[in-house]
């Protein structure tokens, strides 16, 4: 999220990481935007932020030429600042996975591509796997977002652009606690496969998501028994944007 305030301070962790793979979170919703606001009128609220109206926001981009400009000016600017950080790009992924939306998938990956983006995530989670941890995890929900991710993976390969075969976070977004995490190492398919989480050292601060367990989802990332079953696992550790 290049134009959070939290930016600077990831960028300069990340430099201090190199064998740490860092993608572009695009944002283009509920939050700020790279761009003056003025620019970017149809995409912005009253206060100057992102608006939170995703359906209808979804519907102007679709339909509006005028919108479908500011997309792309917008998309624009947040390659470049991340460009201007230094750090090398592993992949791209949306707030809210936004880039489901056809129109926003294509301006990302034929903007991406100036930048050298290579990598865009796919949210495809396999409910097959989720439902054997956990039953009632796997819901309509699921089923009806794969639908969308065959038609956005459709566009990454056609583009030439490679994307993970398995994502998982979605089913349990906010909520990847050491024992999901740990059962989802040990249960991963075959394939590149992507676990997201959002760890942090406190469930309340300036934007953070009602009823996220950011702290449990840290703890879960340091927890040795996950750092022993990723090491068990026959999939080597990196980025999904590698070779």
């Amino acid at each position: 999220m290049v134009a959070s305030p939290g930016a600077a301070d990831a960028v300069r962790r990340a430099r201090a990481l190199p064998s740490l793979r860092v993608g572009l979170h695009l944002v283009l919703v509920e939050a700020k935007p790279a761009l003056p606001p003025d620019r970017i009128p149809d995409l912005v609220g009253p206060d100057g932020f992102f608006r939170t109206d995703m359906a209808r926001l979804g519907f102007d981009i679709a339909f509006k030429p005028r919108a479908r400009r500011q997309l792309a000016a917008e998309i624009t600017a947040q390659f470049e600042a991340f460009a201007a950080t230094g750090l090398p790009l592993d992949h791209v992924n949306a707030h809210k996975h936004f880039h489901l939306h056809p129109v926003i998938a294509a301006e990302m990956i034929a903007i991406g591509k100036q930048f050298g983006a290579r990598a865009i995530r796919v949210p495809t989670e396999p409910i097959a796997v989720v439902r054997g941890i956990e039953p009632a995890s796997a819901t309509l929900s699921a089923l009806l977002l794969a639908q969308w991710t065959k038609v956005l993976r459709a566009q990454v390969l056609r583009a030439g652009m490679v994307a993970p075969d398995a994502v998982f976070g979605l089913a349990w977004s906010g909520a990847m606690t050491r024992e999901r995490v740990k059962s989802l190492l040990e249960r991963l398919p075959p394939g590149r496969v992507e676990l997201y989480s959002h760890p942090a050292t406190a469930n309340e601060f300036g934007g953070h998501a009602p009823g996220y367990r950011y702290t449990d989802e840290l703890a879960a990332l340091t927890d040795p028994d996950c750092i022993a079953a990723a090491r068990r696992s026959a999939h080597p550790l990196g980025g999904f944007g590698d070779g």
